[in-house]
């Protein structure tokens, strides 16, 4: 049985079957629990732990996941690399239902969620220009465009608040921004990765249009999870082979995110 990782998955509950040999750990950090149990085990080679971002139940709306005690705990099995697939919506005519994005930036527009680790005891400032680790997001398109899949490489992730869609409004001013996806997890998901010293790439799978960018009624909740459901498939295998590509030595700036500054307190 394997006891520690060195890779992450945060993603839903049709992530389970990724792993082989599996255990489940129970976790406490200093954020209170993770989302659910942490589900621990190996594809192919490579040392892998997996948390239902939402919880098994999907019990946790978007804007009351344990964010915090989720990256906190992956690092306390080991994990440096973190894997985040994710449901989105389109700013674009062209990124229709199917597409992969692989963004390689992101705008904050959610309210009120803890964003960092470092509230107490003096700030600490991390370098952000970068939300993306630049090792994981060429290896995911590299892996993505192998098998087959219509993949763009870079683009915004605009994360809002939720749990409601956005107005048609609201999307066209994304749109008109010239930002490229919206979903509601990818922040602070990627922040407290950063703050961790952790690499963390998005893998952005489009379930529809939103309400801006066609005429209709606007997307609904079921159609997302089933369009979602509908591909879980495909994506557990996009994940599953980029797990076994991604380098075990990194050399990417992720891991130097912290270096020179004094932190308040040591991590895992």
């Amino acid at each position: 049985m394997v006891t520690r990782a060195d890779i992450g998955v945060i993603g839903g509950s049709g992530f389970y079957s990724l792993l082989d040999d599996a255990e489940e750990i129970q976790l406490a950090t200093p954020y209170g629990p993770p989302s659910d149990v942490v589900t621990v085990g190996r594809i192919g080679s490579r040392s892998v732990a997996f948390i239902p971002r939402h919880g098994r139940d999907h019990r946790f709306p978007p804007h009351r996941i344990p964010y915090r005690a989720n990256l906190w705990a992956l690092r306390m099995l080991g994990v440096r690399q973190v894997l985040a697939p994710s449901a989105v919506g389109s700013l674009r005519a062209e990124y229709g239902p199917g597409a992969l994005v692989i963004p390689d930036q992101l705008v904050d527009r959610t309210s009120g969620r803890v964003q960092t680790y470092y509230d107490i005891d003096g700030a600490v400032h991390v370098s952000f220009a970068d939300p993306y680790c630049p090792s994981g997001r060429s290896t995911a398109v590299r892996t993505a465009r192998s098998g087959g899949w219509e993949t763009v490489d870079g683009g915004t992730l605009v994360v809002i608040e939720g749990p409601r869609f956005s107005t048609r409004a609201e999307s066209q001013w994304y749109a008109g921004n010239g930002w490229s996806i919206v979903g509601m997890t990818g922040f602070p998901e990627a922040i407290l990765a950063r703050e961790l010293a952790l690499c963390y790439t998005s893998i952005s799978l489009v379930t529809d249009h939103d309400a801006g960018v066609e005429a209709g009624q606007g997307v609904t909740h079921d159609e997302v999870l089933e369009f979602f459901a509908q591909n879980v498939a495909r994506m557990r295998t996009l994940v599953s082979e980029t797990v076994q590509s991604l380098p075990e030595e990194r050399t990417c700036p992720c891991g130097s995110a912290l270096d020179g500054i004094k932190l308040p307190f040591e991590l895992p």
